[in-house]
This record gives C-alpha cells, structure tokens and sequence, in this order.
C-alpha cells in the first residue's frame, strides 16, 4: 500500500467521522414567504456550525398544524424545533411539552423583544418559544383604484366604509375583486378573520360563564356581513382561499382591498413579486359603529422545542441565530429592510434604515399597538386571545366551526343553519370539557 493511499484512506475516515458526528436538526415549518427565505438562508448557521445539519419539513398551514400537535401529544419525537403559535406556546408550555429557552447566548438580547410578543410566549417567567415574526392585521389595498372611484381612506375606517368602497371598485370585466377574504377552513385560517371580524361588531365566542354566543345578534351581523361582502366582491372560489392564496390574487393585481396578517405587507410590496407593489396603501382594521374596537388580532410564528428532542442544545443554538437582531442583519444585506421579518423587536422600529425601506413600518406598528388580547372582546368575556380563544379545546373547535362557515361562502348554508351548527356544536363541547355544568 503507497503513503498516498494511506494518506486518502485516513483523510476518507477523518471525513466520514466528521459527518457521522454531526447532529441533524429536524425542523417542521410554515410554508410562508419568511420560513421559506430563512430556509435559504440556512447555510450561514451550517457554515459557523459544521456540527449541526438542518432537515425541513415545510407544511400548508393546517397540515402543519395537525402534524405537531400530534407529535408533541404523543411524544413522538419526530421533530427537534417546531414552528408554532402565541396560541399553542403557553398551553404547551403549561403541559409540561416544550423546553424553556434558557441559553440563548450572552448578546441576543430577550428585553428587546416586543412586550406584547414576549408576554404570549412566557409562562411562569419562562420563555418557551422565540419569535421569528409578529403581526396583526390591517387593510392592504390599491390606492390607484380608490383614486379612480374618488375614494379616500379614513384614518380609522368602519365596516360600513369598506363594504361600500370593496363593491365600488370591484370591476369583474377586469378581472379586479373589490375585497379578498380568508374563507379556506381552519382555525388558525378562516377564524382567524372572521373571530376578529366578530369581535369588532361586538360579539364574543362564549359568554362569562362560558355559554357559546353564536345565537346572539352580533355573530349574526358580522357572519352575514362577511358573506355579503364574499358573494358581491370577493374572488372565485373564496371558500378555498387561506393567506397564501390571497397574497397571489393580491400580487396579481386582482384584488383591490385584503384585510390580513401585517407581514404580508413585504410581499405586496415587493416589485420582485407583486405587480402593484407601488400601488399600495395601508389601514387599520376596520371598526364598527362606534364600538372602536379594531378585532385585537395579535399573532407570532415562533421556534420552540418540544420535550421529546434529544437534541434540545442544537436545536437552541439554531433558534438563537434564527431569530437574532444578527439574522436580521444578513436578510437585510441579503434581502433588503424591507424584507426583515417584522413584529418582534423594538429595536427593529427605532431603525432608520427600516423606516425609510419599509412604508408599511408604522403602520404595521400601529395595528399591533391597537390589538389587546387581554381584552379582545367589547363585552367581558372568561378567555385571553384576539382571533382566538386560549383554551385547549379551540383547536379542535375553532377547525369545525371554520367548516361550517367556509360552507356558507361555497353556498352550501346558510347563515341561519351555520349560526345554529356552531351553537350546538360549541355547547356540547364546552359542556362535555366541563366548562359548562
């Protein structure tokens, strides 16, 4: 055998081992605009980390959903890093499934964080998941075609306004909806608004003694206003619309008004992908009558680890770096400011180069500033949550009820008969988890 076969040989098994020893991250995410750039950019943590390697499972929102919530009841150990919500974070972390965060580094500074956003993600002074980004909602919408119907924006529009305006400027011949809704079923998707929507007009899902309110007149007001709204401006096939679905018909230049997450401001916004990017505007949710309450929705997408990871130090350095102000930094240099992921960091707001690259910035901060989830209803109500309900049982709940209104925009209800599912059903839920005696 030569020296230099020998020399190949060791060189071989040194490489070998080096790969053997790596640990492999399993990380279950959304398949949203930022997790799919985060995933791009992955090879800078690998880089600083040759010891650690990155796997992705990159799920639809509700599959995501359905999938660690089943792992992580079950201890199923299927993944090292979960992308989930302010909604699951603090019932999780009470369940005793997920890890708290506790070595997060010496300079990734938690006290910068958004005060809002932390507190959904702490429990008993804890820190159980990281936000990777924040949001409320607002009102994306084309300011040439307001200005073509000689319309003007309120500062704090009503529902009244924007029903009127989406139907003035609906034009079918081109191709233009007047107003692009969620209606896909889903808690985390068709809920989401309507609940906010709902709690605008005043209603609440249960009442202090934790009596379903789908029987009342204002789910009745707003679950008919929505519908309306759908059948006169809404797109084609509305019932099978989530986000990401309406972020396309939005990029596409055929929507004229979109109520949803703040952090699709970056994406309509962006000449790269979205046909009017120069053309948008920004409002806060919409109010109605005089009850000023603007839905107080409040969400994060956030990096937590579930009990089950035998990989829990690789898996908190790979969250570290993910949602650092250093992460922030290379999507900017890489990216743009324009394109950082939003809603988590003061510091974020108080950055010069973000205001000016961002139009979407303060108003963005506006809407999150507006949202109350303490309080997320007019009237008092027994739950935390702004487009949800911070109970165990939403989930399952919140899916079914999304069903049957997503049935009612298909045309295949009716308000009246959607309305009195959702009462019956949430009754014998909340009766048979012993909420109601």
């Amino acid at each position: 055998m030569t020296l230099k076969t020998i020399l190949l040989g060791a060189c071989s098994a040194l490489a070998f081992s080096g790969l053997a020893s790596a640990e492999t991250l399993t990380i279950a995410t959304v398949n949203n605009g930022d997790m799919i750039r985060m995933q791009g950019l992955t090879s800078e943590f690998t880089a600083k980390n040759p010891d650690i390697q990155v796997e992705w499972v990159t799920l639809e929102e509700n599959v995501l959903r359905e999938r660690v919530t089943t792992d992580i009841a079950t201890s199923g150990g299927q993944y090292d890093i979960m992308t989930i919500g302010n909604y699951e974070v603090p019932i999780w972390a009470k369940q005793g499934w997920l890890l708290p965060l506790e070595k997060l580094g010496d300079n990734y500074d938690v006290d910068d964080m958004l005060p809002s956003i932390r507190g959904g993600l702490t429990v008993d002074s804890k820190l159980y998941a990281a936000p990777f980004y924040g949001e409320s909602a607002m009102i994306m919408y084309r300011k040439d075609l307001f200005e073509k119907a000689g319309l003007k924006m309120p500062e704090n529009p009503t529902w009244e306004f924007i029903g009127d305006a989406a139907r003035k400027i609906t034009d079918r011949n081109a191709d233009i909806n007047g107003m692009c809704l969620r209606g896909k079923a889903g808690w985390g998707e068709n809920m989401a608004f309507i609940t906010a929507l709902t709690n605008s007009f005043g209603g609440r899902w249960f009442d202090e003694n934790w009596k379903p309110q789908f029987d009342q007149p204002e789910w009745k007001n707003a679950l008919q206003f929505y519908v309306d709204l759908m059948k006169d401006a809404g797109p084609s096939g509305a019932s099978s619309n989530g986000f990401n679905e309406n972020l396309t018909l939005f990029q596409q230049g055929k929507c004229g008004m979109w109520i949803d997450a703040t952090v699709a401001a970056s994406f309509v916004s962006n000449p790269k992908d979205s046909k009017v990017a120069d053309k948008v505007g920004y409002a806060l949710f919409p109010t109605q009558g005089e009850m000023k309450n603007h839905g107080n929705w409040l969400w994060s997408w956030n990096l937590a680890i579930p009990k089950s990871s035998q990989k829990a130090e690789a898996a908190e350095k790979f969250i570290a770096w993910a949602t650092s102000k250093e992460y922030t930094q290379l999507v900017a240099s890489k990216e743009g400011w324009a394109n950082v992921p939003p809603g988590t960091r003061t510091s974020l707001y108080k950055n010069a180069d973000y205001e000016k690259a961002a139009g979407f910035a303060a108003p963005t901060l506006a809407a999150m500033n507006a949202a109350d989830i303490t309080k997320p209803t007019v009237k008092p109500v027994p739950y935390t949550g702004g487009q949800f309900v911070a109970i165990p049982e939403f989930q399952s709940l919140g899916t079914t009820v999304g069903q049957l209104f997503s049935a009612v925009v298909a045309g295949q209800s009716s308000v009246d008969d959607a309305l009195a599912s959702a009462q019956s059903t949430a009754t014998r839920e909340m009766t048979r988890s012993g909420y109601i005696k």
